[in-house]
């Protein structure tokens, strides 16, 4: 088990981690601390798990952000591939449509034949 401690507004905290999680975890914490530190500039220390909070609605609001927008390529991406089916299939069809049609003049002509 890895271990590690994280600054955040001031104060360390020692966590915990599954072995070479630490450089992740430590990323984290900065990027924590740094909104936390945010907060705290914009409010002054309006007390510990006020700030906390506030950074993890932010950081939650950013997170949900990210997953709309990802959701949204992929929703592109799945019409992109849907226009591409739908036009080799109109393109197979097609092609069997003219292949059904040479073989019934074909016959046709077969017919007309004495």
């Amino acid at each position: 088990m890895g271990r590690l401690v994280v600054k955040v507004n001031g104060r360390d905290f020692a966590l915990v981690c599954a072995d070479s999680q630490e450089p992740r975890l430590r990323g984290l914490g900065q990027y924590v601390d740094a909104k936390v530190s945010e907060f705290a500039k914009e409010l002054g220390q309006v007390g510990e798990a006020r700030l906390i909070l506030l950074a993890a609605l932010a950081i939650a609001d950013e997170l949900s952000d990210a997953n709309d927008a990802l959701e949204q390529e992929r929703d592109r991406a799945r019409g992109s591939a849907t226009e591409a089916n739908d036009a080799n299939r109109e393109a197979t069809a097609a092609s069997g449509l003219d292949e059904i049609t040479r073989r019934i003049e074909a016959i046709a002509a077969r017919l007309e034949t004495p």
